[in-house]
């Protein structure tokens, strides 16, 4: 006897993370247009490679915005899951921003290095590194709370990133400081310092959003689910426990043991108050297939 149940379980936070992603992007992007008119007065490849960064930061609300767009549609018989793994290949797109502004500041520091140019509007840059630092903290603020909340992955490592963008935002003070001072090299050398960290941002949100796509699962969660499962009144053993994540939502697939005396419906009935405690007990569970299987028939 097989058995199988499924039940979709939706979340009505549209709206949290299309404002997070728009009200970024107009954040970064005016934050990154004030940086860009400095860095034409004073040259500062530190602010230089700062301000690329954000213009990447605040590009990357466009596939997210996107994505989570078409999230909302409602699957279809060509695209029975959804389009929740949209959001998961924006992820993608968020990486390769990440990684372009990491190279663009490594090879502008070190031409830099290799042919020192003064910097200019010493207290601008200083000025506009604070700014940096407020509108990138402002944004990874929200990115994350919302990020957390709706389950993105993809929305999680964006602010994480920007909150990244903030510290290195603060480094361009010491080329600050160190172009009034008359030291030169200091300028390009964080340059080469803000590079470093946004690789260190890059290998977390790349660990993230790749996970997601082949499928990875906490293996935690999947004890808990196992345990939860096999908790519920009328069910003798829990196999081929299995999660993933489809946009910022999980799917869970499990077979469950049962009695072979019992009728077709308790089954049913265990089947669907497995599926009914599992959505209660496992984080942004979307739906749940559970298969019941009769104790001792191969």
């Amino acid at each position: 006897m097989g058995l199988g149940h499924g039940h979709g379980h939706g979340h009505g936070h549209h709206t949290d993370p299309q404002q997070a992603v728009w009200w970024s992007f107009a954040v970064l992007m005016a934050t990154a247009v004030f940086q860009a008119v400095v860095v034409v007065f004073s040259g500062s490849v530190a602010l230089l490679a700062d301000t690329v960064h954000n213009f990447a930061d605040a590009l990357t609300a466009v596939p997210l915005g996107i994505a989570f767009w078409l999230s909302r549609r409602a699957a279809t018989v060509r695209f029975p899951y959804g389009y929740g793994r949209v959001e998961d290949l924006a992820g993608v797109l968020v990486v390769v921003l990440i990684a372009f502004s990491a190279v663009f500041a490594a090879v502008e520091s070190v031409s830099r290095l290799v042919d020192p140019r003064p910097v200019s509007a010493v207290p601008a840059v200083a000025v506009a590194a604070l700014v940096g630092f407020a509108g990138n903290e402002f944004v990874a603020r929200w990115r994350i709370r919302v990020g957390r909340r709706i389950g993105s992955a993809a929305l999680v490592a964006d602010g994480l990133h920007a909150r990244t963008d903030g510290y290195t935002s603060l480094a361009v003070l010491a080329a600050a400081l160190g172009s009034w001072l008359g030291w030169w090299w200091v300028d390009p050398l964080v340059g080469l310092v803000v590079a470093v960290l946004i690789g260190i941002v890059l290998i977390d949100a790349g660990r993230q959003v790749f996970g997601r796509l082949l499928d990875a699962a906490d293996p935690s969660v999947v004890g808990q689910a196992s345990e939860v499962a096999g908790a519920t009144p009328g069910v003798l053993a829990v196999e081929d426990v299995r999660l993933r994540w489809s946009g910022h939502g999980q799917l869970a697939e499990l077979t469950v043991v049962v009695s072979p005396e019992i009728s077709v419906a308790e089954a049913h009935r265990i089947s669907h108050d497995v599926e009914h405690r599992l959505r209660h007990a496992v984080h942004r569970l979307q739906r749940a297939h559970v298969h019941a299987h009769p104790a001792g028939h191969g």
